[in-house]
């Protein structure tokens, strides 16, 4: 939902740099090459806390790699995938969902069980990187 979110409001040159999740917070690091504002960053969690509180459902599929990338699911570029890979989804079909992604899981069966979603901190770690530190609540 987070990296969906980096796009629609930042835009398409928003990549995946790297991201570590657990029970109690989650990283996220991305391409960006300017600190994002506070109303970006209110616009972001609006549209995580939306999608949580619209109660869809997380799908995967498994994909041959190359139809897996015909379909716009995102994924870490310089990342080595298999040439079969899961594909997680956001929403009722893979073709309508509002996100997906390449992805080993683990996650939820339903959006709403995330809870509120907060953006704790946002910072600089490289050039043109940026890191966003969030909690659900």
């Amino acid at each position: 939902l987070l990296n969906q979110a980096l796009h629609d409001v930042l835009g398409e040159h928003v990549e995946q740099r790297g991201s570590n999740i657990t029970a109690e917070r989650l990283r996220f690091d991305f391409s960006h090459s300017q600190k994002i504002t506070d109303e970006e960053k209110k616009r972001v969690e609006e549209i995580v806390n939306k999608k949580i509180k619209e109660n869809l459902p997380v799908k995967f599929v498994i994909l041959p790699k190359a139809k897996a990338e015909q379909t716009g699911t995102r994924h870490m570029f310089n990342e080595k995938y298999g040439d079969e890979v899961k594909v997680y989804y956001i929403g009722n079909s893979l073709e309508n969902a509002y996100s997906k992604e390449f992805c080993g899981g683990p996650h939820v069966e339903h959006t709403s069980t995330l809870g509120i979603f907060k953006i704790t901190k946002e910072e600089a770690i490289a050039a043109g990187i940026r890191r966003i530190k969030a909690v659900l609540e």
